[in-house]
């Protein structure tokens, strides 16, 4: 069924379906999704024909503007399609993390009052665990066909394509300042919290971003980092929503560097440990050839890196420094930035959601592929700061990008206020009030610093969070609460992952349990001596916590190690506070060989 003309241009759009319909109508043969496994690709005529269908069906389900609708579904043109249909009704899609179990998923949806969720066949048993443990869920559709209980995702874009339906209408009818997503903290201070952001909001980012980088229509983008994240949606799902392009789908994050090749993108964004995993790929290459050709790339990367360390201090390049740098990029840098996918003019390049050590992004600076470490929050839909082109500062996360205000309060928290700031957490007033004050300053909890030039450096962070090699945040109380009440025997944990590839524990063991088991094992005389905290035997039941723990954690929350270290810390001693709040930097120092043994053989 045909759609009725789109807005003039999509920077006068109201709301981002009013983009997407410019987009889709200005370049309707261009192609809007691929699956680099090539089972799927849409043109953007095919994308608005299966959205209006979709939305139509969606309708008939009952969906109603402002209804929460849940996606469960890995990086794949399909949750394109979901997410744009939803947003077309005046829906509020929220998407979930495909790694979250039964446990976290419940609350999200109650959090939520989602009725509707669609969802993959893989996922349906989480989705219907769900629902049997009291989601409110009334229809779950799936993708690749339907289950007992469940609608067929194909039968419902059939019945919507037999309906009367105008799309113009609906999407005329969603106002700039209704919700366009909730999206699901990821729990750094508690459980998941829903940020609430709005259509003016999302316009907001991508404005920027067409700006910044110069977005056109005929640019490529990767989607592989998880839907559910604020990362994903801004970098491959909104922008090109708005400035049009192709989007290729990777549903498998371990082939990402395979699906850069095939994508060859002009915006990419990933965490440090991708990067460094990169590095560690080139590296090995260049290992493996002869000494003469391995002697003559590490001459041209430390010319490179000699020029690089000049640029950053603002010295002059000496002219023959210069040229010998420009032929090496010629002859050698130019040609790796093409096998890596990321050789398109103009690539821009960036890193973020934790610290890059500078040996990182001088050696990506040396290979011609400068990284970017931008700063934003889900809670400022990731506007927050970003370097200027080509005036990179290595150790900071840039400027305040147009539109933002940022500012440090007296204890050095960094302030953000923007049109991209949330409208609140969902259902939570007190949560929102925290972060959110009356003059509409985002309190982000990280303690930064400002130089003349405006480039900021984050140095601490007030909340207590971990954020991995990934750039995956976690709340360290969460996980500690799961292994102290997954049995008797773990009387007190400290987490430990930050900038680490995985987490690791330091374990207290309750006394009084300790010794009643003792007893039963007949090991009462080794009860006080560390010999018992490291009885076979024992740690075969802390393991046995532990694992049960772990089932109720998404898998990067997982402890991958653990160690005893005693029995209770007691309140007031130089782990505990008198209020029994860990003292984390205490323990970080004094156990510091401990967690050190845990990652020795850290792949």
């Amino acid at each position: 069924m045909p759609v009725t003309a789109p807005p003039s241009s999509p920077t006068a759009a109201a709301n981002v379906p009013q983009a997407f319909l410019f987009t889709a109508t200005r370049q309707p043969e261009d192609l809007a999704a691929v699956a680099v496994d090539e089972s799927l690709s849409l043109t953007w005529a095919q994308l608005l024909e299966r959205v209006r269908n979709l939305a139509a069906g969606l309708v008939g389900l009952g969906v109603k503007p402002g209804d929460a609708v849940g996606l469960m579904l890995k990086n794949r043109p399909e949750f394109m399609l979901a997410d744009v249909a939803v947003m077309c009704l005046g829906g509020v899609p929220f998407s979930i993390y495909p790694t979250l179990p039964v446990a976290q998923i419940l609350p999200i949806l109650e959090n939520a009052e989602a009725r509707v969720v669609l969802c993959e066949q893989a996922f349906l048993p989480l989705i219907m665990g769900a629902r049997g443990a009291g989601a409110p869920l009334e229809q779950v559709v799936v993708l690749e066909g339907g289950a007992e209980g469940c609608l067929d995702w194909p039968a419902v874009e059939a019945a919507g394509a037999d309906m009367v339906f105008d799309l113009r209408a609906r999407i005329e009818s969603v106002a700039s300042n209704a919700l366009a997503a909730i999206v699901y903290t990821s729990g750094t201070t508690g459980p998941a919290k829903g940020v609430e952001l709005t259509h003016a909001g999302v316009l907001k980012v991508v404005d920027n971003n067409m700006r910044y980088l110069a977005l056109q229509p005929s640019h490529r983008y990767l989607s592989w980092l998880p839907t559910a994240g604020m990362a994903e949606r801004v970098t491959s799902h909104y922008a090109p929503l708005v400035a049009g392009g192709t989007v290729y789908f990777c549903d498998d994050p371990r082939q990402a560097a395979q699906a850069l090749i095939k994508a060859r993108p002009h915006v990419f964004f990933a965490p440090p440990r991708f990067w460094e995993k990169m590095r560690a790929a080139i590296q090995g290459q260049w290992n493996m050839l002869t000494e003469s050709d391995r002697q003559q790339i590490h001459a041209a990367v430390d010319q490179q890196l000699e020029r690089v360390r000049l640029e950053q201090v603002g010295k002059p390049v000496p002219k023959s420094l210069a040229h010998a740098c420009a032929r090496s990029d010629a002859q050698l840098f130019a040609p790796l930035r093409e096998r890596l996918g990321l050789g398109t003019p103009n690539v821009y390049a960036c890193s973020g959601g934790a610290a890059a050590p500078r040996a990182l992004l001088e050696f990506y600076y040396a290979i011609g592929l400068p990284l970017d470490e931008v700063y934003g929050q889900t809670e400022s839909c990731a506007l927050g700061t970003r370097s200027p082109r080509g005036r990179l500062r290595m150790g900071t996360v840039g400027q305040a990008q147009p539109g933002v205000e940022l500012c440090l309060a007296e204890d050095g928290e960094i302030l953000i206020r923007s049109a991209g700031v949330m409208r609140g957490y969902r259902k939570d007033p007190a949560a929102t009030d925290a972060v959110l004050d009356a003059q509409g300053w985002l309190h982000t909890g990280d303690i930064g610093t400002v130089d003349a030039d405006g480039y900021y450096r984050i140095v601490d962070r007030k909340k207590e969070m971990i954020i991995n090699s990934f750039g995956k945040n976690m709340s360290p109380v969460n996980i500690e609460a799961a292994l102290t009440m997954a049995g008797p025997f773990i009387s007190q944990a400290a987490v430990v992952g930050d900038g680490r590839n995985y987490n690791v524990a330091l374990l207290t063991v309750d006394p009084v349990h300790l010794q009643a088991w003792a007893t039963r094992e007949g090991l009462d005389a080794l009860s006080g001596t560390s010999e018992l905290l490291n009885h076979p035997t024992l740690l075969r039941e802390v393991e046995a916590q532990v694992l049960l723990a772990n089932e109720l954690l998404s898998r990067v929350e997982q402890i991958k190690k653990f160690r005893i270290v005693g029995t209770e810390w007691m309140p007031g001693s130089p782990e505990l506070t008198p209020t029994m709040k860990l003292k984390r930097r205490v323990i970080n120092a004094k156990y510091a060989d401990v967690i050190e043994s845990m990652y020795q053989s850290e792949e």
